[in-house]
Parts: structure tokens; sequence; C-alpha cells
């Protein structure tokens, strides 16, 4: 599938609302446990995505359209997350990516892409050479990954319950070796 931006738009304006009907309400017992040993609880994927809409997907479109490739783009602390993930409860989490989120869609929108713009390249810090659209698809697809990622921490909860069913449920299975 070519990427299209009206498409990429649309997932990333979903995403707060998906979150939110997917964790609210919902107690410690689900949303505050991982899934395996390394790996993130739902609230952890909720402040996660907090510290990338801060540090990541707009100040990245930023320093590739002022400067190309010639900077490379600062890198990202996947860790840097933890203090928030422990600092508030869920309920403020959502709020908060909701609003950073559009925000950050306002400013991605203030930016006035040309389709030019979208092969205007970059440089990241690990894997060289991107586009504006190599990000854009990245943080849709990054969303994306983060709702599965909740989903699997969720799931997990009922892990011991389904009982022999587990056989036929994939998002059950191990987390990946890192």
């Amino acid at each position: 599938m070519q990427y299209s931006t009206h498409d990429t738009l649309a997932i990333l304006r979903r995403t707060p609302r998906v979150l939110r009907a997917l964790l609210a309400d919902l107690g410690e017992d689900w949303t505050a446990r991982p899934y395996g040993p390394d790996t993130w609880s739902a609230h952890d994927v909720l402040a996660h995505l907090i510290h990338g809409e801060r540090t990541d997907w707009v100040p990245r479109a930023r320093i590739l359209l002022q400067h190309g490739d010639a900077r490379a783009f600062d890198p990202f602390d996947r860790q840097g997350y933890l203090d928030e993930a422990r600092a508030k409860p869920l309920a403020a989490l959502l709020d908060e990516f909701d609003a950073l989120r559009k925000q950050s869609l306002a400013d991605l929108a203030a930016l006035n892409l040309s389709p030019a713009d979208l092969d205007r390249r970059g440089r990241h810090p690990a894997l060289g050479p991107v586009t504006l659209r190599n990000l854009l698809a990245t943080w849709a697809c990054h969303d994306l990954n983060h709702v599965a990622q909740a989903c699997k921490a969720l799931a997990h909860q009922y892990r011991a319950e389904v009982g022999p069913w587990e056989a036929y449920m994939s998002i059950l299975a191990p987390p990946a070796p890192r």
C-alpha cells in the first residue's frame, strides 16, 4: 500500500480514542501489569506514547525540515517514560495523551507540508537516511504497535483463566526475546 497522509492522520487522530475506550475505568490489576519479564503494561505503553509526543515525532519533523540530513535527530530515550508512568494515574495519562496528540497534529498541520516535503531527507542517529514520509508512516505504525502491545498486556491477565483455549490465542504467545 502506498503512503497516504490522509490515512496516516486518521490513525494518529484515533489512537487516543482507541486507548481511552480500551483502558478507561479498568483497574490497576488490568492496566499496571506487564505480560512478561522486560515487557510493558498498558499503563507503561501510554506513558511511552506521551514521552514520544513530547520528544520524538513533531520535533524530528522540524529538525528534518530545518536541517535536512545535515543534523541527526536527537536520540530517543526509550525508557524516558518511566518517571511519567510512576507519577500519574492512568486517567491522567489518558487525558494528557489526548491533549498532546491534538497539539502534535495541530503543529504538524501548521507546517503546511507539500507532497515534495514528504521526500525531504533527514538523518536518524542509528538508522541513517530517512524521509519525512518514513517518519510519518512510522509514527502511525508505532501507534498501532503500541495499541497491540496494550491489548497483549491486558489479554495476558487472563492467560491462566482461558485454560486450554490458550492454544488458540496468539495474543498470549510469550514475548519474543530481545
